[in-house]
């Protein structure tokens, strides 16, 4: 693949993947290329597990681009709590393509399950984000147990393996070239496609998707 946007082949795009993996970043810039595409597109806070990096905090941007954004009632308040969006039902009923950005445990991904008829009626791909820079998913084995819990969790078939190490603005072109093997290793488990490696806007490799860094800084 060479753009972001040929992921969503189907009514509704899950991106899922640990914490860490990099998932509401390319669940958002995934939603912006789809929008620049000329298509209408939303996309759904889904993680109800992790309040602190979520597709919520990029709301006012999103919109400003043309994203409707579907998230918690109480997101980004000091009430924050876990529940889903009250206009969730337009993930599988609105106008266009939809993106759902989802926990990437058991626990989170339960949210999937919940709706599980509704993801195959309409139409789903799912794919998993992998990043061999974080604990868990440093090694191919643990990021396939965490795959095989959502996958469990949700009752939901993955579709591809998106490679998204990155060491956040520490990222050099060594990063992203030292965990593609992990990264086919993972995709080998699995018996999924390897779909894309991405890499960050600064770093200039080939075969790669560039992506934006729009996920917030604690620091």
């Amino acid at each position: 693949m060479k753009h972001l946007y040929e992921l969503a082949t189907e009514k509704v795009t899950v991106i899922s993947g640990p914490y860490g993996s990099g998932k509401t970043n390319i669940a958002v810039n995934l939603a912006l290329d789809i929008r620049k595409q000329g298509e209408i597109c939303r996309i759904a806070d889904l993680d109800t597990v992790n309040p602190y990096f979520r597709s919520a905090d990029n709301e006012k941007m999103l919109s400003e681009q043309g994203v409707q954004t579907l998230v918690p009632m109480f997101a980004n308040t000091n009430v924050d709590i876990p529940a889903l969006p009250p206009n969730y039902r337009l993930l599988f009923t609105g106008e266009g393509k939809s993106v759902a950005d989802v926990g990437g445990d058991g626990d989170g991904a339960a949210v999937l399950g919940f709706s599980h008829d509704d993801y195959i009626e309409a139409g789903y791909k799912m794919y998993f984000v992998y990043n061999r820079y974080r604990y868990i998913t440093s090694e191919p084995e643990g990021a396939l147990e965490v795959l095989e819990e959502i996958k469990r969790a949700s009752g939901l078939e993955f579709h591809g393996i998106i490679n998204n190490s990155n060491l956040g603005l520490e990222t050099t072109e060594k990063t992203v070239k030292d965990a593609i093997n992990h990264a086919e290793r993972l995709a080998e488990l699995t018996n999924l496609p390897l779909l894309l490696t991405t890499a960050p806007d600064w770093v200039d490799l080939e075969n790669t998707i560039k992506i934006t860094d729009i996920t917030k800084k604690l620091f």
